[in-house]
């Protein structure tokens, strides 16, 4: 990850195709370890592409990547289709009880003006 973010640097300083003593530079500026290996293997696989396209590619495939909040949504469907108006019920008490404890944190036992 730390050699494509130094190849993302490199580009947005204004090199349109970083070498290895580009990204080995700025890896090296911050300290970090330099992997030739891993930085070649990176040159190889973007060598003549247009990083932008690159870039539109990648969200692409990432947009079908299911993200953590499906399982709620799914979740609360399921469990008011069988409990009937049980789970509204105790949707509404649990938020209660989350209100209370901010309202009782707030003042963290004392006052600004004692």
């Amino acid at each position: 990850m730390k050699v494509v973010a130094a190849y993302l640097l490199a580009v947005l300083g204004g090199n349109t195709s970083p070498g290895l003593d580009d990204v080995k530079d700025i890896l090296n500026s911050v300290g970090a370890e330099v992997d030739v290996d891993s930085i070649n293997s990176l040159l190889t696989q973007v060598k003549g592409k247009d990083i932008t396209e690159l870039i539109a590619s990648g969200r692409e495939k990432l947009a079908s990547v299911p993200s953590g909040g499906g399982a709620v949504a799914v979740a609360a469907p399921a469990g008011a289709a069988g409990g009937g108006g049980a789970a509204p019920a105790a949707a509404e008490k649990k938020e209660e009880k989350v209100e209370e404890k901010e309202e009782s944190d707030d003042d963290m036992g004392f006052s600004l003006f004692d």
